[in-house]
């Protein structure tokens, strides 16, 4: 991560990577710009551009799955799009697009790492789809949702059961008890918060998960517990 602005050379590779020109690079570079950056001068971090971005992102994905799955009923498909739309899945894809490279931050963020920086990949993917959708609409937005979303929406495990249910059944079954949650941490804004919440049972280590939802959360925890114990089989990146 870096803090200069994007150069020309690095606006056009980032726009290959993404599969969009743009038609106003000021977008672009405000997309990849956090608000601890000297650059982020008020109102030019990727900030709101992200609450939308995670609106159009939604409706792309709702719309791929609708589309792909035409015999699903409305709960495979909430668990797929939750699954999709999550900041796991969406971070998953800024590193496999290595935009990490790209964002724009200041020093105290270069320090963080683990979940706070998963967070900052996830929200610029995000930024980065609002940019697209005000530069060249929703077609445009579309387009690079499917380019970078299609493969990973047509796998198997995307229609796995709800973790907190599955995980609820295994732990009553094996150790006559249920998992208990707890939420320790909420942070971020009111219109974009994260929750870290940890999931317990009895005679197991702990498992955590961060969302921006006390469920979602729990359903991150509950999915990491599965796959650890052997229940799930772990999901592909």
């Amino acid at each position: 991560m870096a803090e200069r602005p994007l150069g020309a050379e690095e606006a056009a590779e980032l726009e290959a990577v993404l599969g969009h020109a743009f038609g106003d690079r000021s977008r672009l570079e405000r997309a990849v710009t956090h608000s601890s950056a000297r650059a982020a001068k008020k109102g030019a971090s990727y900030e709101r551009l992200e609450f939308l971005g995670d609106r159009v992102l939604g409706l792309c994905i709702a719309e791929l799955l609708f589309e792909t799955f035409r015999t699903a009923n409305e709960g495979e498909l909430s668990v797929r799009l939750n699954q999709l739309v999550s900041a796991e899945s969406c971070a998953a894809v800024a590193d496999r697009l290595d935009l990490a490279r790209f964002i724009r931050t200041g020093a105290d963020v270069k320090k963080l790492t683990g979940k706070h920086m998963l967070n900052v990949r996830a929200d610029v993917v995000e930024s980065l789809i609002a940019a697209v959708y005000l530069d060249g609409g929703l077609e445009a937005a579309r387009s690079v949702v499917l380019k970078h979303w299609s493969d990973r929406a047509s796998r198997a495990d995307g229609a796995r059961r709800d973790a907190k249910t599955e995980l609820q059944e295994w732990s009553h079954a094996k150790f006559g008890v249920a998992p208990q949650y707890r939420i320790d941490e909420r942070s971020g804004p009111d219109h974009d918060p994260r929750f870290r919440v940890t999931v317990e049972i009895a005679g197991l280590a702990p498992e955590t998960g961060t969302d921006r939802s006390k469920r979602a959360a729990e359903q991150v925890a509950a999915t990491r517990m599965l796959e650890r114990e052997g229940v799930w089989q772990k999901a592909s990146a």
